[in-house]
């Protein structure tokens, strides 16, 4: 009978454990996970990554906070002031898009002879990004007013910037009504916004 193949007898042999610290590099990874031997159980370690430093690693590493429940380890300072930035943006989002609408809205009003069918298309595509903006947001409905009188003091600038008007042409208060921003009728050749 032939002697075993050496390869089926061998013993198996792992490799040796990395030294502490080699493996990862310092700061490259949020979270690393190691095994309790006595317990079988796994526990996932939180390396920290700081606020001002690294914004990402940051955002990581207080999802996996959050995921696992150790909300004590929060970083609730910093995790308000980032919730209160996105709330900020979509009243961004809205005011922005409400800018745009009332400077196209001006310069129709103020510039008959310029009309076109990008003016109008600027038109269609804002009152769509105030629509979306408004059903993703609905909390943003009790702001339209403070976000149309803001928005309609950049697009007076703007409008007589754009048009060479000057700006005490333009009334000083929004002579638009919500329902003027959003659905006043404009049109030019095939362009026309409403669409219906």
């Amino acid at each position: 009978m032939a002697p075993p193949h050496p390869s089926r007898t061998a013993s198996r042999v792992d490799p040796p454990s990395p030294a502490r610290g080699e493996g990862r590099k310092r700061g490259a990874m949020s979270t690393t996970t190691k095994s309790k031997a006595r317990s079988g159980s796994t526990e996932t370690s939180i390396a920290p990554a700081r606020y001002e430093d690294d914004l990402y690693g940051w955002v990581e590493a207080q999802v996996a906070l959050l995921k696992a429940g150790r909300l004590n380890e929060i970083d609730a300072e910093n995790v308000a002031e980032e919730l209160s930035d996105v709330g900020r943006d979509q009243y961004n989002r809205l005011e922005s898009a409400l800018r745009v609408l009332m400077l196209h809205l001006l310069k129709w009003d103020h510039q008959p002879t310029h009309r076109s069918r990008s003016w109008v298309r600027s038109i269609q595509v804002q009152r769509k990004q105030i629509a979306r903006t408004l059903r993703e947001n609905p909390s943003l409905k009790p702001r339209i007013s403070e976000a149309t009188a803001e928005a309609y003091d950049d697009a007076r600038g703007g409008a007589a910037f754009e048009t060479g008007v000057p700006e005490t042409v333009f009334p000083t208060d929004c002579p638009y009504d919500w329902s003027a921003i959003t659905t006043r009728f404009v049109e030019f050749d095939d362009q026309r916004s409403p669409k219906d």
